[in-house]
């Protein structure tokens, strides 16, 4: 490749936000007891991040054809980088949240340009070098999310999981003002802020709904208020996306079932395979009381074994039906789920191991599919729009599992521990319990809400593979993700991040990640 100033920039970029899908689990601990956290708070911790993310993906990568592209990335950087400085300053947990929000902001601005910068950037051979360089940077940097996060919690403390990002934000702006071009879409796109903003109120308000479902009850006012809000902003979203010239998505893809069915699939994927985790990081640091670096180490089967997976399964299933790779895929991450609800009280690490082993394969043999199988579902003219919708509905499945799996796992501990105890275990206060609740209660009904919450991940694995499967058929795309596919979207559309083949083997995912 001639000039590595261009992917340089862009990966540096991709690296750290995708790190920050990721980074935040292994932390949530010692966030809970330097904010005297809830468990509703940490939850939002991570999901602030990941809903700024998806609900406005789309948008800003519309904005960015417009607008230009690089400046969108240097604005969403310094954002980012701004986001990230108050959240390492945050006194409350209220503050940490409304800062991680900024973040996926940010986020958002930088993902929906990366892939149409590099494919300005670079032509023909070294196009597909550096979509193949990027892909590797992006999954590593959801693999050493955890690790780092466990590094820095344990050495200088968990602010520094933000403050790092300030250094790595300013090299980033730096060079890629200097060495990545400007580029813009076709010309006469309108950007539609309508679409924008009610995709954000569904996604917002209906996961606001689970979190207080599960807080308050079902039918308290404030989760009925949520759901119907969600609707309301669903059916304004389909009202505004059948009548703009430009929609975000033409719903009229919807009616593919091949289309449908990927998107079912990419949703599933981060919510089965990764929304379980930030509460198995919990439990191993606050009851089976392991440090920052150890507890991280343990969750290492699962990004290592996506990451490595992935790499393999681009070369040796090419060629391979994807709705074959990712159902598959989808039904061992639905596997994993199921070994994982084998926890008691007396359980150690190790028997994580093989759940996460096997949810690494599943996620490894998924990800690289996912993008390539819902470019090939879709027309030429789509191909950008089809790759932000499945990066979009990816993050937005890791944010509702995070939700979703929490009330579950909320739930089945009130039954033992009573609904105070349970909430305040669950958000890493189990120390707080000591002398009024037994030390073996607290694991049980720990262990009890984990089996529970996998168990719920498993069968949302399951049932979305078998979706795949029957809905994902004749996309004449090989299982690696078609990378010349890939390469189009990249230049046709900002909003085509989940184009590259290896993006967020990891949680991001997590979370990306």
């Amino acid at each position: 490749m001639r000039t590595w100033g261009p992917l340089t920039a862009v990966s540096l970029g991709t690296f750290m936000l995708l790190l920050d899908v990721t980074i935040v689990i292994v932390a949530l601990p010692d966030m809970a007891r330097a904010l005297d956290a809830s468990l509703s708070d940490l939850q939002w911790v991570i999901d602030g991040y990941a809903l700024a993310l998806a609900a406005l993906l789309l948008g800003v990568g519309a904005a960015a054809d417009v607008l230009g592209r690089r400046r969108l990335n240097v604005i969403g950087t310094a954002l980012f980088a701004v986001a990230s400085l108050g959240c390492g300053l945050a006194s409350d947990a209220d503050l940490l949240v409304a800062a991680r929000a900024v973040q996926g902001l940010g986020a958002a601005a930088m993902l929906a340009t990366t892939l149409p910068l590099l494919g300005a950037a670079y032509q023909g051979r070294d196009r597909s070098a550096a979509l193949g360089v990027w892909g590797a940077v992006s999954g590593a940097s959801a693999a050493l999310g955890p690790i780092v996060g466990g590094l820095l919690t344990e050495g200088p403390g968990w602010r520094w999981i933000f403050f790092v990002n300030l250094p790595v934000s300013v090299a980033s702006i730096w060079l890629t003002l200097r060495v990545v071009p400007e580029s813009r879409g076709p010309a006469g796109r309108r950007v539609d802020w309508a679409g924008t903003a009610a995709f954000a109120g569904f996604a917002g308000a209906g996961t606001y709904g689970v979190l207080r479902g599960g807080a308050d009850g079902w039918a308290s006012a404030a989760a009925v208020t949520s759901f119907a809000v969600s609707a309301l902003a669903l059916l304004c979203f389909v009202l505004a996306e059948r009548r703009v010239a430009q929609p975000l998505l033409d719903l009229r893809l919807l009616r593919k079932p091949a289309f449908t069915g990927v998107l079912i699939g990419a949703i599933g994927y981060n919510g089965a395979a990764f929304g379980v985790v930030p509460y198995l990081s919990i439990w191993l640091q606050t009851v089976l009381g392991m440090s920052p670096v150890r507890g991280s180490l343990v969750l290492l089967p699962l990004a290592g074994t996506a990451f490595v997976v992935a790499l393999v399964a681009g070369r040796l299933l090419h060629g391979v039906a994807p709705r074959v790779v990712i159902g598959g895929g989808l039904l061992l991450i639905g596997a994993g789920g199921l070994c994982l609800a084998v926890l008691d009280a007396g359980s150690s690490w190790g028997a994580l191991a093989p759940g996460l082993t096997l949810t690494g394969i599943g996620a490894g043999l998924v990800s690289p599919g996912l993008a390539g199988a819902a470019l090939a579902a879709v027309p030429p003219a789509n191909a950008g729009m089809a790759g932000g919708a499945v990066n979009t509905f990816r993050q937005l499945g890791y944010a509702v599992g995070v939700a979703l799996f929490g009330t579950v796992l909320t739930a089945r501990m009130q039954d033992s521990i009573g609904r105070e105890a349970a909430h305040t275990v669950a958000g890493g206060g189990a120390s707080a319990l000591h002398g009024t609740v037994p030390e073996h209660a607290v694991r049980e009904a720990f262990a009890s809400g984990l089996n529970g919450a996998s168990l719920a991940a498993g069968v949302a694995g399951l049932v979305s593979g078998v979706l795949v499967l029957v809905m994902v058929r004749g996309t004449g795309v090989a299982a690696s993700g078609a990378p010349d596919d890939a390469t189009s979207a990249a230049g046709s559309s900002s909003a085509s991040p989940a184009s590259s083949a290896t993006t967020s083997s990891a949680t991001a995912s997590p979370t990306a990640r």
